[in-house]
C-alpha cells in the first residue's frame, strides 16, 4: 500500500493553493490507490471516476484564477449513507437503488469547500453492526491486517483512509460508527455534537441517535473536515450553534480534570475489557497526566441507558427498511430488527425520546467534577472477518456488545466525543474515546491535538507488506 506517499487533507489544500500539485494529479492518484486496493481491501462501493477527474478540471481551472476555498481540489470520499447526486444511496443494500436527484447537505457542503467526491464507502447494511461485511458487496478489510475487520459501520471509509487511498472521509455513528472504526485503524474519528453536520434530506437519522462524522489520520485533518462539511439545512430538526472547530487545534486546553471510566455501562449481556486494551487506556491517561491533567478513575451514572437506545435504533432501522426498494434481499437480522422497531414504534419510542433530558441531568452530573471522560472505544480488539457475519440475531447482538459496550451511551446524549488511537494489541490497532457535554467539540479537539503532539500517532501507518495472516486472508 502507498499510504506512506499519502498527503493529508490539509497538505493537499496547502499544496493547490501554492500550485505544487493539481487537482486532477491528486485525484488521479486516488483512483489508481483505490483500484489497486479494491480487490484486498475493498473499501468502496462505487467509485466516480469520470465525474472525479471532470471535477478535478474544474477546480483546476479556478486554481488557476485565484480562487481559493477550504478544500479546494481536494480528493475526499463519503459513506454510502449520503446521497451524492447521480449516484445510488444503497447503504450496504442488495437491490436495483435510483440514483440520488441532489447532494445531501453534508455532501453539498463539501462541495461548496471544493472537495472532489472520488466515491462511496462500504459500509454493512444500515449501518447496524460494528464489522462491514454483507452480500452487496463482500467483505471490507483492516488494511493494518486484512484477515480482519477495520469495525462498523463506517468501515469503508477508516479502511480508504487508513490505507492511504483518500487523505480523509466521511462517515456516520449511531452506536459508535465512526469512533470503532477509527479505533481499529489507528484513526482519528471525529463524532460531533447531533446536528453539527447535516444530516439532510433527513431532518434527523434514525431517531436523533445517529450524527455524521470524519475519520481523518490527524485531529488536524479531521477538524478541517467537519469544519468543511459543517452546517444546517432548514429542515434540520437539531440546529446548533456554529463553531470553528479547527481553530482549536493549536489550543492550549488548560490544565483539564478527566474522569477514566473503565466500566461497561450496564448491557443485556456481558461485556469484558480486554486487558490488553486497559493497559493501552491506562497508558494514555498516562500521558495525560504527564501533560499536566489531573486523571482520576470515575463513572458516568449511566443507569439503564439501553432502554433509550433501542427503540430509537430499531425504529430507525424500520423507517430505512421502507425506502429499500427490495426488502426481501436483506439480510434476515435486518428484516428482524425492523419487526421490532415497528413494534416499538410508538409509545415505547416516544419514552425512549423523552428520557433524554433525564439522561442529560444525570451522566452530565460527572462534568460538574471532570471535563472529559477518557474511556476505550472497544472492549476488544478487531475481529477476524467473517466472525460475526453469519450470526444469528442475538448472537451478532451479544458478540456485538461483548466487543463494542462504550460508544453507543454518547449517541443517546447526542454529545461529542473523538477517538484517539492508543496503541496496538498483537499487531492491531485500538482506539481510546475522550468524550465530553454538549458542544465540546473544540475542548476534545484540543485536547487531542496536545496527545497526538505528544506520542506522534500519525507516524504508523500500514506496511506495503502483507504479512503471511494477511496473504491467508
Amino acid at each position: 500500500m502507498a499510504s506512506d506517499r499519502t498527503p493529508g487533507l490539509a497538505d493537499c489544500a496547502r499544496m493547490l493553493a501554492a500550485g505544487e500539485v493539481t487537482s486532477r494529479v491528486l485525484v488521479e492518484r486516488a483512483l489508481a490507490r483505490i483500484e489497486a486496493t479494491q480487490s484486498s481491501v475493498n473499501a468502496f462501493r462505487l467509485v466516480r471516476t469520470e465525474a472525479a477527474l471532470a471535477e478535478a478540471q474544474a477546480a483546476d481551472d479556478e486554481l488557476a484564477a485565484g480562487v481559493r476555498r477550504p478544500l479546494l481540489g481536494v480528493p475526499v470520499a463519503v459513506k454510502d449513507d449520503m446521497d451524492v447526486a447521480g449516484e445510488p444511496t444503497a447503504f450496504g443494500c442488495r437491490g436495483a437503488f435510483p440514483p440520488a436527484a441532489e447532494d445531501g447537505e453534508a455532501v453539498r457542503r463539501l462541495r461548496a469547500a471544493g472537495a472532489v467526491i472520488v466515491g462511496k464507502t462500504n459500509t454493512c447494511e444500515l449501518g447496524q453492526w460494528p464489522f462491514t461485511e454483507g452480500a452487496a458487496f463482500g467483505e471490507t478489510r483492516n488494511p493494518w491486517n486484512l484477515g480482519h475487520t477495520p469495525g462498523g459501520s463506517s468501515g469503508g471509509s477508516a479502511a480508504a483512509v487508513a490505507a492511504g487511498l483518500v487523505p480523509a472521509a466521511l462517515g456516520s455513528d449511531g452506536a459508535g460508527s465512526v469512533r470503532i472504526p477509527a479505533g481499529w485503524t489507528h484513526l482519528v474519528g471525529i463524532k460531533p455534537q447531533r446536528g453539527r453536520i447535516s444530516t439532510w434530506p433527513r431532518p434527523e437519522s434514525f431517531q436523533g441517535i445517529t450524527v455524521n462524522g470524519t475519520l481523518a489520520r490527524t485531529v488536524a485533518d479531521a477538524a478541517l473536515l467537519l469544519d468543511a462539511a459543517g452546517g444546517n439545512h432548514d429542515g434540520d430538526l437539531h440546529r446548533p450553534t456554529v463553531l470553528d472547530v479547527s481553530a482549536a487545534v493549536g489550543r492550549d486546553p488548560g490544565r483539564l480534570r478527566i474522569a477514566l471510566s473503565l466500566k461497561p455501562p450496564f448491557t443485556a449481556v456481558p461485556a469484558r475489557l480486554d486487558p490488553r486494551i486497559r493497559d493501552r487506556v491506562r497508558a494514555l491517561a498516562e500521558r495525560l497526566a504527564a501533560l499536566g491533567h489531573v486523571v482520576e478513575e470515575a463513572e458516568p451514572r449511566y443507569g439503564q441507558i439501553g432502554l433509550a437506545f433501542v427503540p430509537r435504533a430499531t425504529a430507525g432501522i424500520a423507517e430505512r427498511v421502507r425506502d429499500v426498494p427490495s426488502p426481501h434481499l436483506l439480510d434476515r437480522r435486518t428484516r428482524d430488527a425492523a419487526r421490532l422497531g415497528r413494534l416499538l414504534g410508538g409509545a415505547p419510542l416516544r419514552v425512549a425520546r423523552r428520557a433524554e433530558a433525564a439522561l442529560h441531568r444525570r451522566v452530565g452530573a460527572l462534568f460538574t467534577r471532570y471535563d472529559v471522560v477518557l474511556a476505550p472505544t472497544t472492549a476488544a480488539p478487531p475481529p477476524r472477518i467473517g466472525t460475526l457475519a453469519n450470526m444469528s440475531g442475538w448472537n451478532t447482538d451479544r458478540a456485538m456488545i461483548a466487543a463494542c459496550p462504550y460508544a453507543w451511551p454518547w449517541n443517546v446524549l447526542g454529545w461529542p466525543g473523538v477517538n484517539v488511537p492508543a496503541g496496538f494489541v498483537d499487531g492491531l490497532p485500538v482506539g481510546a474515546q475522550l468524550l465530553g457535554p454538549a458542544h465540546s467539540e473544540p475542548l476534545l479537539v484540543s485536547l487531542a491535538a496536545q496527545l497526538e503532539a505528544d506520542l506522534r500517532w500519525y507516524e504508523h501507518r500500514p506496511g506495503r507488506g502483507m504479512s503471511a495472516d494477511n496473504r491467508a486472508a
